[in-house]
Parts: structure tokens; sequence; C-alpha cells
């Protein structure tokens, strides 16, 4: 098993769409695909959760394996406010 991802809805699509061109062996769902617009930020992480996906950049996915995620909660500075803020 890959780690899977998850964009945000506010992750822009062309970012995505990029890193699945640069790695198609990737398994990133957007946020589109997702339907995530309208989400509260606990749905999106619930979602996240029930589906074993996370939101990292590619160079995660092609330095680490699964279960280095497993069981982790990690907030990022920048994001954390964000994430958090409902």
């Amino acid at each position: 098993m890959s780690i899977r991802f998850l964009a945000d809805a506010d992750l822009n699509q062309a970012l995505v769409e990029g890193i699945r061109l640069r790695e198609p062996a990737l398994d990133f769902l957007s946020a589109v695909e997702a339907r995530l617009e309208g989400m509260s930020d606990h749905a999106v992480l619930d979602l996240a959760a029930t589906q074993v996906r996370i939101l990292v950049i590619l160079l995660v996915w092609s330095a680490s394996s699964p279960t280095d995620w497993t069981n982790q909660i990690h907030r990022l500075p920048l994001l954390a406010r964000h994430i958090f803020s409902d």
C-alpha cells in the first residue's frame, strides 16, 4: 500500500494536476473529486482519516513509506491557524 493524499479545497487544482503529471503513480485525490466545497475543516480532516489520506507535497511521498505516517498528526505552522480556525 502506498501513501494516499487528499488536497484541501484551498490547494490550487493546478498543483494537484502538476504533481500527478510529474508522478502518475501518486494517489492524490483533488478537492473537486472529493467534493470538499462547503465542508468544514473538521469534516475534511475526518474524511482524510476515514480514507487513510494525508495532505503533503511530492517530496514526502518519495521519501517515506505509509508506516512512517500511521497514527501521526503533524501541524504545519502556516496551515494550523487556517485549519483549526472554524
